[in-house]
């Protein structure tokens, strides 16, 4: 069994995160600027290597924790990259995940250690590798999981206005939505909680704070928006 495997060849296996946020009523992408070879200087995802004693899917959650600080994070993968020649320093097989993050919640401190940064999704720089085919990807992913399930609450603080809601929204469908019928279907909503508190900074009367209550949606998991 030994000469089955030693007869064939090893490759790196390689993790990449993208990672989305929600900031002034657009989505963001985290995004390294590159102080290591290969592609120094250039912008790329954030990512890492599975090592020997970790599933893939640990590998991601660590890659993202070692970022942002961040654990129990909603992520999903995206797919498996492979072409021979990705990345001009090793062959490496890379499996992408994508992650939506409370942009009020990472570790700033490590995130500048790393030389990351938040840019809009819709102003980005050219990306290394393969990196915007993985990003076309998850974002294709993540809009489709948006439409059935309800994701988009992972990119809200806790409480959040029906206005930035339906920013929200509008930011991953990438389209406007009718205020009256996006507020006629969250109001069929029974998880999304009105509370009494008030928001004061958007205008002078101030809007109602709302919360999404996740033991409610999981009694009857049911989501269109």
């Amino acid at each position: 069994m030994n000469n089955y495997y030693s007869s064939n060849p090893s490759f790196h296996v390689g993790i990449d995160c993208i990672i989305f946020g929600f900031n002034d009523g657009e989505l963001s992408l985290l995004l390294l600027k590159r102080n290591f070879e290969p592609a120094m200087g250039e912008w790329s995802l954030m990512g890492g290597f599975v090592q020997e004693n970790e599933s893939v899917d640990d590998a991601a959650k660590r890659v993202l924790a070692e970022l942002t600080g961040l654990e129990n994070v909603y992520m999903e993968q995206v797919g498996t990259f492979g072409a021979v020649d990705r990345d001009p320093g090793e062959r490496v097989i890379s499996v992408a995940y994508y992650a939506l993050v409370n942009v009020n919640e990472y570790d700033r401190k490590l995130v500048r250690k790393h030389n990351a940064y938040w840019v809009n999704i819709n102003e980005l720089p050219p990306l290394i590798f393969d990196h915007p085919a993985m990003v076309t990807k998850a974002r294709e992913l993540m809009r489709q999981k948006a439409s059935t399930e309800p994701i988009g609450f992972n990119l809200l603080p806790k409480l959040f206005t029906l206005s930035k809601l339906q920013s929200l929204y509008e930011a991953i469908y990438g389209e406007t939505m009718d205020k009256r019928n996006f507020r006629k279907r969250v109001a069929g909503m029974d998880y999304v909680e009105k509370t009494d508190k008030i928001d004061k900074l958007c205008s002078k009367r101030g809007a109602a704070l709302y919360k999404f209550n996740s033991k409610v949606y999981r009694k009857d998991p049911k989501f269109k928006l």
